[in-house]
């Protein structure tokens, strides 16, 4: 049996960050293990000034990743789970769910600064619609704009005073370590999260039963059951990176509660939803709940998102 797994990873600091924390975990579980992060360009990293929407969507930094590892060139993919579409390539696994990081968006802004303290008329700076959408509700007066780039960029841009807060993940700063950063933490109740922040995905060929038993010793169950409650209910609304859509589950014992919300691109009709349930049946949950919320309309809200 070979000792080596070679790791996927796109080439951002963020990125290889957590491929870097993927082979650390991978190597404490299996002594005498060597991991090699292998960087991979994707399509989304070379059109980073373009909008998602315009370019294919979150799915285009992912598609030369599952080439790679569907091709034998890498043993495991790491990715964001926010970044994954719903449907994966026949042939690839989810093979482990690391344990999550803070799921929580952060409002970034110097000095520190609420949703509801923002200046009349701020600029804030966020790439996704989600929570462009969400803010805009809670504060009509003020002003979002699109931004692109690695965190790093966005930060340099918030310094420079192109907008006077920033929305960001919580996770990608920790992960990179910029704790010193100005910011508060957003409640779930006032900003949910994007479906799989904060969490990673590593995935593996479905016939490697060599890796897939590699990557289930760095798998975290609770992660694991909220992971697939949140994309269960991702594709049976059957959501794009044009629809702003959040999804948010939380374990406890064995009861999973997983909150949804779901709206128009400019935010005049939104539902949101709940459900609870069974943490060891955690798709089940995710599909009631989304059947509750297309009962209520939500396809009408998700096709306005495709045809925006």
């Amino acid at each position: 049996m070979s000792d080596r797994v070679r790791i996927g990873t796109r080439g951002s600091a963020l990125a290889l960050r957590q491929a870097e924390a993927v082979a650390t975990a991978l190597r404490a579980a299996w002594a005498g293990l060597a991991c090699e992060v292998v960087p991979i360009r994707t399509s989304g990293d070379r059109l980073a000034t373009a909008h998602l929407a315009e370019i294919g969507g979150k799915g285009l930094f992912v598609k030369e990743i599952d080439d790679a590892l569907l091709g034998g060139r890498v043993d495991v993919a790491v990715h964001s789970l926010k970044d994954l579409p719903a449907l994966r390539p026949d042939g690839v696994v989810l093979a482990a769910f690391p344990p999550r990081e803070d799921p929580r968006d952060v409002l970034v802004a110097d000095p520190a600064t609420t949703l509801g303290t923002l200046p009349r008329g701020a600029r804030v700076g966020t790439s996704s619609l989600r929570r462009s959408v969400q803010l805009r509700a809670r504060r009509p007066d003020v002003r979002t704009v699109a931004v692109r780039g690695n965190v790093d960029t966005r930060l340099q841009k918030l310094r420079q005073g192109q907008y006077e807060a920033l929305l960001l993940a919580a996770a990608g700063l920790r992960r990179l370590g910029l704790v010193e950063v100005t910011s508060t933490p957003l409640d779930p109740d006032e900003m949910l999260p994007a479906i799989g922040q904060g969490t990673l995905a590593v995935e593996c060929r479905a016939d490697d039963a060599r890796v897939a038993r590699l990557a289930l010793a760095i798998d975290d169950p609770p992660t694991r059951a909220a992971s697939l409650a949140e994309r269960a209910l991702l594709a049976s609304l059957g959501g794009a990176c044009t629809t702003p859509l959040a999804a948010y589950a939380r374990i406890d014992g064995d009861a999973l509660r997983l909150d949804a919300w779901v709206a128009t691109p400019d935010g005049v009709r939104a539902l949101r939803d709940v459900a609870i349930g069974d943490a060891r049946a955690p798709e089940a949950v995710g599909r009631q709940l989304a059947g509750r919320l297309l009962g209520a309309g939500a396809g009408e809200l998700v096709q306005a998102g495709r045809t925006s």
